[in-house]
């Protein structure tokens, strides 16, 4: 796993005046991602760390000491954080973004022979496809075009391997964790009706116009957490 600071001036500042009101956002993203087409999104007073590549699932960094926390997730960073929940600290707010507990499921996430085909073809669907159906409207997919992933396609392909292994061999039963989850009506990664079914009765549930990718429908951190 690998990290980025999108925002760290206000921990910096906040040590140094020793003042409170510190804020982090954690945030856990999608497989394949890494933290370049979110650094457009505002941090407001807000620090923010993000989280990514998940070809092993140990956190790489410890979290520094902050007053309050709040936790983001999206896509394949649902289940990553979740099965990390005991390494986060106490969180005043945990939403989830268009991903579920269930990864790998043919009735809470991605179903197993959708997820073996992306694997198997994962080469030739990164080089366009893939991100295509990430977006709802071609417009969303031409902003992403502007400021895409910086990684390259042969280690996005070993990070989908190392998590298919991962997830086939993990024993995970779901909790109360998440207090919110946010699901797009035109996901064509994770089901939109697969999340329905995953969250009803786990969590609020707050339905989005948008596809798999919905952050161009933000343009602060703040707005998501808002987001009801």
């Amino acid at each position: 796993m690998r990290y980025h600071w999108i925002n760290k001036t206000e921990h910096k500042k906040a040590i140094s005046r020793d003042v409170s009101g510190r804020s982090l956002i954690i945030f856990f993203c999608g497989w394949s991602f890494d933290a370049k087409p979110f650094e457009r999104l505002d941090c407001g007073d807000f620090d923010v760390l993000v989280f990514y590549d998940y070809k092993n699932i140990e956190l790489p960094v410890e979290i520094p000491e902050y007053d309050e926390y709040y936790l983001i997730t999206w896509s394949m960073g649902v289940y990553i954080a979740y099965f990390l929940r005991d390494k986060l600290p106490q969180f005043n707010q945990k939403i989830a973004i268009n991903g579920t507990p269930y990864p790998i499921h043919n009735e809470f996430g991605i179903p197993e022979r959708t997820f073996d085909l992306t694997l198997k073809f994962v080469d030739t669907g990164l080089q366009g496809k893939f991100q295509r159906n990430l977006f709802k409207e071609e417009s969303d997919y031409n902003k992403y075009l502007e400021n895409p992933v910086g990684r390259e396609i042969p280690e996005q392909a070993e990070e989908l391997a190392a998590l298919k292994d991962f997830i086939s061999n993990a024993d995970l039963s779901y909790d109360k964790f998440y207090d919110r989850a946010i699901i797009s009506s035109a996901d064509k990664i994770v089901p939109t009706r697969n999340q329905i079914n995953c969250w009803k009765d786990r969590a609020e549930v707050v339905m989005l116009d948008s596809g798999h990718f919905p952050f161009y429908s933000f343009n602060s951190w703040e707005e998501i957490l808002k987001c009801k």
